[in-house]
Parts: C-alpha cells; sequence; structure tokens
C-alpha cells in the first residue's frame, strides 16, 4: 500500500519547491480571510453590540462569534475530508478557498447595529460560521497535500513550511490591522476603516484560487486510485474503528497547538490593550513581529524535527515555550519597553507548532489519512481552541495572569503526549 511517499530517500526537487510554495501561499490567503475578524474585535464588538452593553460583556460575545467559526469546524473539515479520501485531495483543496473568499467578502459588506439591530450580530454569526465550515477542511487538506508530495524524510519541513505559511496569513491580518490603525483615527476606523480588510480577505480569497489551479494530484491518493485502493466504507468510520490511539494522540496535540496560537498570537494584542496599557498600534507592531518569528519558528521546528524526530523536538520545544510564555506575561506589565523582544522569543517559541501535523499525517493510514487528521484536529480546534478565547476572558476576571497558566499547563500536556509518539510511525 503506497504511502506518504514512496521515494523517501530522493531529495527535494523543483517541484516539490513549487508545490510547496503556492500551497503555503494560498493557505496564507486564506488564513487571513479567517482570522482578520479577531484583529478587529475591539472595534466590531462597538458596532454589532448595543452601546450600553458593558465592555466586557461585549468582548465576550465578540469572542463568543469568533469561538463559532471554531466550533463548525469539524463539519465541515469531515464532510471535505469524506470526499478529499474518495474524490481527490486537490478538488477539496480548491473548493475549500472559495468557501472562504464569499462570507470573507459580506463581513465586509455588513450593516452594523445602528442600522439593522440585532440582525446585525446575527448576519455576523451566520458569515462565521461558513468561514469556519471552510478552513474547516483547508487547513488538514493542506497538510496532507504537502506530505503526500514530499519524500517522506521531509515530511517535517513540509508540514512546517505550511503552517509557516498559514501563520503568514496571521502577520498579514496583523500587518493590515497596523496599517489601519495608523492611516486612519480610531472614529475612523469606526465609521468605515475596520471594512476594507474583509473586503481586500474577500479578493486574496479568489486570488488564491486561481493560484491553486497549477497544483497537481498527490502522487499517493494517484496511485490509491490506480490500485482501487481507496477507503471501501466510510472513511470516518474507519477511523473510529480501528485508529482511535491515533485520534486521541492528535487532539492532544491540537490541543496544545490551539492554545498556543489563539492566546499567544491571536487574544493578546487585544489583552495587551485592555489588560496592560498599551496602545492599538504598538501592541499590532509586537504581534507582527512575534508572528514574523512563529513562521520562521514553524520551519525551524519542522526541519529539526526531521533530523533529530519528533518527540525530542515535542518536549523541548514545549519547554522553551513553557518557559517564554511565563517570562512574557509576568515582564510587560513592568518592563513596558521590553515588549517587542520579548513578543519575538514568545512567537519564535510557539514555532514548536509546526512539529504537530507532521506527527499527524504520519498516524494514519493514505486512504483514511484525510478524514482521520480532519476529524481529530478540527473536533479538538472546536472544543479547545474555540473555547479558549472565552474561557481566558472569563478567567481574567479573577487571574491577571490566565493566558499565561492555560498556555503553560497545555505545555504540560503537549509533553506527555509526545512520550507516546512513535518517531517515524507511519
Amino acid at each position: 500500500m503506497p504511502d506518504i511517499s514512496q521515494a523517501s530517500a530522493r531529495p527535494l526537487g523543483r517541484q516539490d519547491y513549487k508545490t510547496l510554495s503556492l500551497a503555503a501561499l494560498g493557505g496564507a490567503l486564506e488564513f487571513y480571510d479567517f482570522i482578520i475578524f479577531v484583529f478587529f474585535a475591539t472595534t466590531i464588538g462597538a458596532l454589532f453590540f448595543p452601546p450600553d452593553m458593558p465592555d466586557w460583556m461585549r468582548l465576550f460575545q465578540t469572542f463568543g462569534i469568533f469561538a463559532a467559526g471554531y466550533v463548525v469546524r469539524p463539519i465541515g473539515g469531515m464532510v471535505m475530508a469524506h470526499f478529499g479520501d474518495l474524490l481527490g485531495r486537490k478538488k477539496m483543496f480548491n473548493l475549500s478557498i472559495l468557501l472562504m473568499a464569499v462570507p470573507t467578502l459580506l463581513i465586509g459588506l455588513l450593516p452594523t447595529y445602528a442600522s439593522i439591530g440585532l440582525a446585525a450580530p446575527l448576519l455576523l454569526l451566520l458569515l462565521r460560521v461558513a468561514q469556519g465550515a471552510a478552513v474547516g477542511g483547508e487547513v488538514p487538506g493542506a497538510w496532507v497535500f504537502v506530505s503526500e508530495h514530499v519524500p517522506a524524510r521531509h515530511i517535517g519541513y513540509a508540514c512546517g513550511t505550511l503552517t509557516a505559511g498559514l501563520t503568514m496569513g496571521i502577520l498579514l491580518g496583523s500587518l493590515m490591522a497596523t496599517g489601519i490603525n495608523s492611516v486612519f483615527t480610531p472614529q475612523q476606523v469606526l465609521d468605515y476603516g475596520w471594512r476594507l480588510p474583509f473586503l481586500l480577505g474577500g479578493v486574496f480569497g479568489l486570488g488564491a484560487m486561481y493560484l491553486r489551479r497549477w497544483l497537481h494530484e498527490t502522487p499517493v491518493f494517484t496511485e490509491l486510485k490506480q490500485r482501487k485502493a481507496l477507503a471501501a466504507e466510510l472513511p470516518l468510520k474507519a477511523v473510529l474503528r480501528e485508529h482511535r490511539g491515533a485520534v486521541v494522540l492528535s487532539m492532544l496535540l491540537t490541543w496544545m497547538l490551539s492554545a498556543a496560537i489563539v492566546v499567544v498570537i491571536l487574544m493578546t494584542p487585544t489583552l495587551l490593550q485592555k489588560g496592560y496599557g498599551f496602545d492599538a498600534r504598538t501592541a499590532l507592531m509586537a504581534n507582527t513581529a512575534a508572528t514574523l518569528c512563529l513562521a520562521v519558528g514553524c520551519v525551524v521546528a519542522g526541519v529539526l524535527a526531521d533530523r533529530l524526530g519528533a518527540r525530542r523536538m515535542l518536549i523541548g520545544g514545549a519547554l522553551l515555550l513553557a518557559a517564554c510564555t511565563y517570562a512574557f506575561y509576568t515582564t510587560v506589565k513592568v518592563r513596558p519597553d521590553l515588549l517587542l523582544p520579548l513578543y519575538a522569543l514568545l512567537g519564535f517559541a510557539v514555532g514548536v507548532v509546526g512539529v504537530v501535523p507532521s506527527v499527524m499525517v504520519r498516524a494514519f493510514p493514505a486512504p483514511v489519512r484525510f478524514s482521520g487528521l480532519s476529524f481529530s484536529y478540527n473536533l479538538a480546534y472546536a472544543l479547545f481552541g474555540g473555547l479558549t478565547p472565552v474561557m481566558v476572558t472569563l478567567m481574567l476576571k479573577v487571574q491577571p495572569l490566565a493566558p499565561a497558566w492555560y498556555v503553560i499547563t497545555l505545555c504540560a500536556v503537549g509533553i506527555a503526549t509526545a512520550l507516546f509518539v512513535r518517531d517515524g510511525q507511519r
């Protein structure tokens, strides 16, 4: 039976780099569409909820709508993964981008609470749900796609590079938010400036869909199809019956991944403004540096995982992330001048998440790989990633260091889970 790559000893070729580049670029544009919401959470909360609502409740409900995108990810992911295992990786890879671009464009055109009342947050919720369904198929599909194109000994690098591409989507969002807050006054942002990132995101998404027409189906799926070795039953049914251990392992690692990304990268700019007294421009500039370092960290972690083994990298990376997290959240309030270097270092440490997808794609056999990875990753992100902003926001009312302790706890979970990872498992 074909696995991730038959020619595991060959070096990366020109076609491999082309595939990685196009997949990473397309993923960056789509992930930008998904996360730009969080960078304007404060503005969206002010525009889409009653003006007399307490600030904490407005932020709570705004993050609740953000979380809705995560809650529906398993549904979109399972549907796309099902057809990805039966009809082809590339077809679903292309479909997901279209399903993301349209809702993003419509969010930029939505009337606010002042215009249509309660219908405004309800429509926002509906479009956010559509975004979640799309990204549910995009992220696991992208990891499977690149891992099945490259030699087996370069899977860590491929998945790390793709993950770096996804984080570059976060960087695009951070840069866009920084630019909007720099060019426009706060009132102009409220009036119309917040719409521009969503409108551009819709265009970015359509551009990504065009780029993906140059990609080819993976050699692994092509061989499965030629040998008539595709899943003979519902792929998810086989996953739940025969690969429950891989599902649990993948979900626990995704929990650590979601804690690091959602808290450190997506929530922290808002938390720096609300709890640490930084202005929006300063917080977003620091976030830009952290996200750039995160992208570098993902590639470095992936390369080291290929050379040293995924287990060692997960354990060492989680320890580094825990230490940097504690140092950041306990220091920036008393030493605001250290915000930029500490946040950049923390972002690099978050790069340990670049190892996680290489472990997950190896955990499932090729006929059910897309379904197994998608189910595990999206269900875990729905349970843990989607609820993280709400949980941390509520915890902040009683514990100022709630973000730090949450991430540190999940680093411990990641270390414990890594003990059960077998390097090179297929």
